[in-house]
């Protein structure tokens, strides 16, 4: 094999930052690494790009292989590069940030990695710069949600416009009138309300909605400014 004269190899990884909802709060899928260094602390659930494939295969492989899923919200967000980040060997880590409904999928999640979800006030330390990573992941899911309708992964097929409204206040740690927010969510015709309700909280019930997948294709570049002052909203990425 023909190489770059005078040029060092180095590793390249795929780390892929795991949110979900559990009806309440914003919450991180994380695992306890199994092998030197800092095994048995608590990471990102990664990998190393093999020869073959590209980073976002890598990606989808190592989503697949904690959560059994194909299919999910996945992007692409940063590389780490800096030369110090791993004691072993220099390496490149591309990370990504997954979006999946946590009752639907939870039975799947392999216990190959004992892996725990955790809400952002009682995460545990990370290793390396994975804490670094997830700050930034964060930030950059709420400005898209801002400009994009791209929580709506976070929800099961059904789900209520209070546990929506929840979702959209623990993401952007900010408070949103309840009415307005209704309002405004139902103004952009991307639910249709069903028949039967959710009586879980209350006698009353709340009704249950679905995501018109066909609108939610055709306006998903064009749900813009949803947030109002979504920079205002994000200025603080440690909330």
């Amino acid at each position: 094999m023909t190489h770059y004269p005078g040029q060092k190899h180095y590793l390249v990884a795929v780390d892929v930052i795991i949110f979900g909802f559990d009806g309440e709060h914003l919450k991180l899928l994380l695992i306890k690494r199994g092998f030197q260094p800092k095994r048995g602390e608590w990471s990102l659930m990664g990998g190393f790009v093999q020869s073959t494939e590209s980073l976002d295969e890598a990606a989808k492989r190592i989503l697949h292989q904690l959560t059994g899923l194909y299919g999910v919200y996945l992007e692409q967000l940063q590389t780490f590069g800096h030369p110090d980040r791993d004691p072993i060997e220099r390496t490149f880590s591309v990370t990504y940030f997954a979006l999946i409904d946590i009752h639907k999928y939870q039975r799947q999640i392999s216990t190959q990695y004992n892996a725990g979800w955790f809400s952002f006030n009682n995460a545990p330390n990370l290793i390396f710069d994975h804490t670094q990573m997830v700050k930034l992941a964060r930030t950059n899911l709420r400005y898209k949600a801002s400009l994009h309708p791209i929580l709506f992964e976070l929800l099961p097929e059904k789900f209520t416009m209070p546990q929506l409204h929840d979702l959209y206040e623990d993401v952007y740690a900010a408070t949103f009138d309840k009415r307005n927010f209704s309002r405004k969510v139902l103004s952009t015709g991307l639910l249709v309300k069903q028949k039967d309700k959710d009586k879980s909280s209350s006698k009353k019930g709340a009704f249950y909605y679905k995501l018109n997948k066909k609108n939610y294709i055709t306006n998903f570049h064009a749900f813009l400014n949803f947030i109002p002052n979504p920079d205002h909203l994000i200025q603080n990425p440690h909330q």
